[in-house]
């Protein structure tokens, strides 16, 4: 029988949530039986200790990158002084200048405000062009209706679509039969592309397996 997730087990892990986060999964059963995440409780375990980590608790909806002039070098050491080439003091506070500096041409950003306009969101804080339109295909293979999220970003932080693009995504990288080795190594890899807050990461799946072992 597949498992579910209730308001009451999501307000102990994520009593900030959203409530577009919250709607989603209140309203989330089908997309989590077609994707398999329910299937047992190491997937959905895996799945939820991704999601919280990535959105802090199904807190933030869009990446922040309002910096401070102290800590933008500590960031982006190459990029700005005393190190790299740029000043500080011209990106701080200001999230728009700082995205189309450090998220310009590359991962598929290629208009001039494109690294703003793909900025980090939703549950897996998709970034870059490219993960957008990824986000569309991986989607479209389950929902052929699903939107262009490439047209309409902000539909990603949608009670509609935000958890379907994160399970289309889980699906695509193969994570269940990762989550069900328990294997988190592998499965932040798949996620995150590298072992980015691992240990943060390994302390939501703690939580998230007393809920669902």
């Amino acid at each position: 029988m597949p498992l579910s997730i209730d308001l009451s087990q999501l307000a102990t892990l994520a009593p900030n949530a959203r409530s577009s986060y919250r709607e989603a999964f209140e309203s989330g059963q089908a997309i989590l039986d077609q994707s398999g995440i329910s299937a047992n409780a190491l997937r959905l375990a895996h799945f939820m200790a991704q999601v919280l980590h990535e959105s802090v608790g199904l807190s933030v909806q869009f990446e922040s990158l309002n910096y401070s002039p102290e800590r933008l070098p500590k960031v982006w050491p190459t990029r700005f002084a005393p190190k790299g080439p740029l000043d500080p003091q011209e990106y701080a506070h200001n999230q728009q200048k700082l995205a189309n500096e450090v998220y310009g041409g590359r991962m598929g950003n290629c208009e001039p405000d494109d690294g703003y306009v793909f900025r980090g969101r939703g549950l897996l804080q998709l970034t870059g062009r490219e993960s957008y339109s990824t986000a569309t295909q991986n989607l479209r293979v389950l929902i052929p209706d699903a939107p262009d999220f490439v047209t309409v970003p902000d539909e990603v932080i949608s009670t509609q679509w935000c958890l379907a693009v994160a399970a289309a995504a889980w699906v695509k990288k193969d994570c269940n039969a990762l989550a069900d080795a328990d294997n988190l190594n592998k499965v932040t890899r798949a996620i995150n592309g590298g072992t980015i807050g691992l240990a943060e990461r390994a302390e939501w799946l703690r939580r998230t397996k007393a809920i669902w072992s």
